[in-house]
């Protein structure tokens, strides 16, 4: 199932974007991309992602970016006031007092303040998991709305199925007497004006030509197939791995449907019941 979602974020002179998008795919699949020295991210990801996805290809790309920090400033007070005793007495000896950009450019009066980049780093990073979690949410939340849509269509395609499955059991049920009048007519044209076969011998050929050909059995699972599909949908949740077998199993009896077919009319139906099964089964693809 198909989804995306982006997050932005900053923190501590750091700025970073999560970008997340899902396709389909039989399995769980986790790709991630991060600058290096992140890589706690692709753990945390690998841990959250199978919480809330089932199914697909998830590719997660983070990009992270630091501003160029202003430097904070302090003044070195014990310093500085070594600094003024000592003008104090210059200036006692008959000197002019020091200007003040001069004590300030004494080296060490100003001095740079040392951030704590452990810290930093800990918090930028308790920030990028909390949108992590945030990023996931809303890719499964994407998700949830094509799945909303796509029950809209797959209930249109069983639909088809059923409509599908009410004509053959018309067109079936004409089977007996059609297959009895062509046994008839086999039977006399090898004959070729020789005496008719009994009754009961042609009764005997027709039912078994009849048992042969009886697709009630195969019309009977495939609604009982249609019911299950529909249940699944109403269950809602990881349906779709179930649903891709379920399939299979409406794909194995329209192929008995049509082999057992004896008659044109029917053979056409089947097919396109064929049809709108795969039709079917393309979209189970797209679910979890």
């Amino acid at each position: 199932m198909t989804g995306f979602a982006r997050v932005d974020g900053h923190a501590d002179g750091y700025s970073w974007t999560f970008e997340v998008k899902s396709v389909n795919g039989r399995n769980l699949d986790i790709r991630c991309r991060q600058p290096a020295g992140f890589d706690t991210l692709e753990a945390a990801a690998r841990a959250e992602i199978p919480k809330r996805l089932a199914r697909g290809s998830v590719n997660l790309n983070l990009t992270v970016n630091r501003s160029q920090a202003v430097a904070q400033l302090r003044i070195n007070r014990e310093l500085l006031a070594q600094v003024l005793e000592l003008a104090r007495e210059i200036e006692g000896a008959g000197a002019a007092p020091p200007r003040l950009d001069s004590l300030l450019s004494v080296r060490g009066i100003i001095e740079p303040v040392e951030e704590d980049e452990g810290d930093a780093r800990d918090r930028v990073e308790a920030a990028l998991k909390a949108d992590l979690g945030r990023l996931i949410g809303e890719l499964a939340s994407a998700r949830l709305s094509e799945g909303a849509r796509l029950v809209t269509v797959l209930n249109g395609h069983l639909d088809e199925i059923e409509r599908l499955i009410t004509a053959a059991a018309a067109c079936a049920s004409t089977q007996p007497d059609a297959l009895r009048e062509r046994l008839r007519g086999q039977v006399a044209a090898l004959l070729d004006a020789a005496p008719a076969l009994p009754e009961e011998r042609l009764a005997q050929e027709a039912a078994i030509l009849i048992a042969k050909a009886d697709v009630r059995e195969e019309m009977d699972r495939l609604r009982a197939h249609i019911q299950a599909a529909r249940d699944m949908l109403a269950e809602g949740g990881a349906i779709g791995r179930r649903f891709d077998f379920l399939c299979q199993e409406f794909n194995r009896e329209a192929n008995t449907l049509c082999s057992k077919s004896a008659d044109v009319e029917l053979t056409r139906i089947g097919l396109s019941l064929k049809a709108s099964i795969e039709q079917l089964r393309e979209q189970v693809q797209n679910i979890e």
